[in-house]
């Protein structure tokens, strides 16, 4: 059974310039929680097929390829390590939209849709727990995402403290 976390936020920008930054698949560590660095595994940057690993700290690299792309609209990537959905899902995909909102901002919507393994237990697991805490990291996603799409300041303190300090004037 596939389940579903889900989020909605208000960006302060128009839809046009949220698109061009959201376009950018190699940016997510600069906003997704828990990320320190991404690298794009494909020479194609955009579209369908477009892939990037991204590191997690204390955690394995995780692969993403985009598996739907709809201009000026969004588009939705699988989550994967190598030819496998990463534990504990039997498939996970995220999905980036955006909408025009009346007021000339952007309305950000990510979701999250995905199929425990583990049958009963495991779906059981995620009715008590695991639903409300993907939910927690999508809503995480959403505020980090507007801050930085706002600011132009990364937002994610993982990849602000794996940073290297800054070297001293010369």
């Amino acid at each position: 059974m596939q389940s579903t976390a889900s989020a909605e936020i208000h960006i302060a920008i128009p839809p046009d310039r949220a698109w061009e930054k959201m376009r950018d698949l190699s940016k997510p560590h600069l906003y997704v929680p828990g990320l320190t660095g991404c690298q794009m595994t494909t020479a194609q940057r955009e579209g369908v097929g477009a892939s990037r690993r991204v590191f997690q700290k204390g955690r394995a690299p995780l692969d993403e390829t985009v598996i739907e792309w709809r201009e000026h609209q969004g588009f939705v990537v699988r989550l994967h390590n190598g030819d496998k959905p990463p534990i504990p899902f039997k498939e996970a995909c995220f999905s980036y939209a955006i909408e025009p909102a009346s007021d000339g901002g952007t309305l950000f919507k990510p979701s999250m849709t995905y199929t425990i393994r583990g049958g009963i237990v495991g779906l059981l697991l995620d009715r008590l727990f695991l639903n409300r805490f993907i939910s927690g990291v999508v809503r995480k996603i959403a505020l980090n995402l507007k801050q930085y799409y706002e600011t132009g300041q990364p937002s994610n303190p993982a990849f602000q403290n794996s940073q290297p300090a800054p070297a001293g004037k010369l």
